[in-house]
């Protein structure tokens, strides 16, 4: 009874979700029914709205012309009015003169005849009947603003829908991945004068190859971009790969989006460790600041007052891996003097690019890379384990580089931004000033173990840039500098 029971349940759940399927269907249907409708009274009303433009040039260019047709043909009527009004009056002229002299030969007198006969002479030589043009200074011809429109008449035939626009291409040949900007190249596969402009969309992600359904990034777009390529700066690449799809637009309708492409845009991204940096930093993601406090109150908020040493500060323990700031999981990590924060990431191959900016008033920093063994009182680049260069405003700057106890001081300006870029295979470690890429300072060594960045900050503080490629002006000088010996010979040491 209760299986049966506990299957009729089974059935009617399955048929309640079916009818909920089937409802969420009909909505969806009854929603594409109105926009069918919507839409096609929209298409309606623009078609509508373009024959009537069409109409409009048609009725200008018709009145145009019948204006020109009447023009000329005041102008002839005017012209032949005129002729005709000149032979009329030339005309009776000359039956007046005519009649005269009929008259005249009837005179007997000879002396009055001769009179008569000088007059009509004089009057037969002045007479406009023979002055006058008898050919019309007009034709009756009109054939001249006639016209023929049939291959208009074809182009109006051919009026269409616009076509939706084909797929175009990537060109990855001319893709370009460089300095943390990607340029994206494509090209029509025919030409489509119709065009108006092409839409990009991208999106970051960690899987190589074609874009996954389920990829939890959404697309990004940049819109109406009326050339075929365009360069996305400022990025920070915090996904080892992008993909990126193109397509077309008319006026009316966007075509199909290309076969998408994916490229690799991999750079090392890493947080600042806070749960085992030294107490008096307090430190966020990709930003460290010097407490003077130590952090007792957000401490004691926390743990409360127990476990008190000799410093004030709770005895140490381990606790599971959080990047909150506020709840320190090795307190005892760095302790002392060594004001001291790592990275949250290993480097163990490959090159690798970071930038750090101090505060204005950052009196004392220090930043390079470190083995994960680095003891709780050491500071970065007292020990063998540690390179660093070394920054120090408190009464005078000093500039230096550091490793294994050892100083050596560089003699240039402190850049506001530097660059530090890390070979581990190729056993390197070099700074650079962030903006102008001016080398700094080269340690070369041969790393051993994996390596985490580290930092040291007193009285200010330090934020980090990661995501960075390392920047096509630094591998330009990496190469130069390979072939010349290195300026770090005093530090250089090979570690077993």
């Amino acid at each position: 009874m209760d299986a049966q029971k506990e299957a009729l349940q089974r059935i009617i759940s399955t048929l309640a979700n079916k009818n909920d399927e089937i409802q969420n269907f009909i909505d969806t249907l009854n929603h594409t029914l109105k926009g069918v409708q919507a839409n096609s009274s929209n298409v309606i009303a623009e078609l509508d709205e373009e024959f009537d433009g069409l109409y409009s040039i048609l009725d200008e260019m018709k009145e145009s012309m019948t204006n020109s047709i009447k023009q000329e043909q005041a102008h002839k009527t005017q012209e032949l009015q005129n002729q005709l009004s000149q032979c009329s009056n030339a005309l009776e002229n000359s039956e007046e003169l005519l009649e005269y002299a009929a008259r005249s030969l009837d005179v007997k007198d000879p002396e009055e005849f001769s009179k008569a006969a000088r007059q009509i002479k004089d009057r037969v030589t002045m007479a406009s009947a023979f002055r006058i043009s008898l050919k019309p200074k007009v034709s009756d011809n009109m054939t001249h603003l006639m016209v023929d429109f049939s291959q208009e008449r074809q182009m109006l035939q051919a009026l269409k829908f616009l076509p939706v626009p084909k797929a175009p291409e990537i060109d990855t040949a001319e893709c370009l991945v460089a300095d943390n900007t990607v340029t994206i190249a494509w090209r029509m596969p025919e030409e489509d004068k119709k065009i108006d402009h092409f839409a990009l969309e991208y999106r970051k992600t960690n899987f190589d190859g074609l874009p996954r359904v389920k990829d939890e990034r959404c697309w990004e777009l940049i819109d109406y971009i009326k050339g075929t390529e365009y360069t996305l700066s400022g990025l920070k690449f915090d996904s080892k790969y992008m993909n990126f799809r193109v397509r077309a637009c008319n006026k009316a309708v966007a075509g199909e989006y290309s076969d998408p492409i994916t490229l690799e845009t991999k750079a090392l991204v890493f947080n600042l460790d806070g749960t085992s940096s030294h107490l008096n930093l307090k430190v966020e993601d990709s930003y460290v600041e010097w407490d003077p406090t130590g952090g007792k109150s957000q401490e004691n908020k926390i743990k409360g007052k127990e476990n008190k040493g000799r410093s004030g500060t709770p005895s140490p323990k381990r606790t599971s891996v959080t990047r909150s700031p506020l709840i320190r999981g090795s307190r005892d990590r760095f302790t002392g003097e060594s004001y001291t924060v790592l990275g949250d990431t290993t480097i163990e191959s490959g090159q690798h690019y970071w930038e750090v900016r101090a505060q204005k008033d950052c009196k004392s920093y220090s930043m390079g890379v470190a083995y994960k063994n680095m003891g709780k009182f050491d500071q970065l680049g007292k020990t063998n384990t540690s390179w660093c260069i070394h920054v120090n405003n408190w009464l005078q700057t000093t500039f230096s580089a550091k490793h294994n106890n050892k100083a050596k001081a560089l003699d240039m300006p402190v850049p506001d931004r530097i660059g530090v870029y890390c070979d581990f295979d190729g056993g390197q470690l070099t700074f650079y000033n962030a903006s102008s890429k001016q080398l700094l300072y080269t340690f070369k060594t041969k790393f051993t173990q994996p390596l985490l960045p580290g930092f040291m900050v007193w009285c200010g503080g330090l934020t980090v840039s990661t995501g960075l490629q390392v920047p096509s002006a630094v591998k330009t000088l990496q190469k130069s500098e390979n072939g010349l010996s290195g300026s770090s010979s005093s530090l250089t040491n090979i570690t077993q």
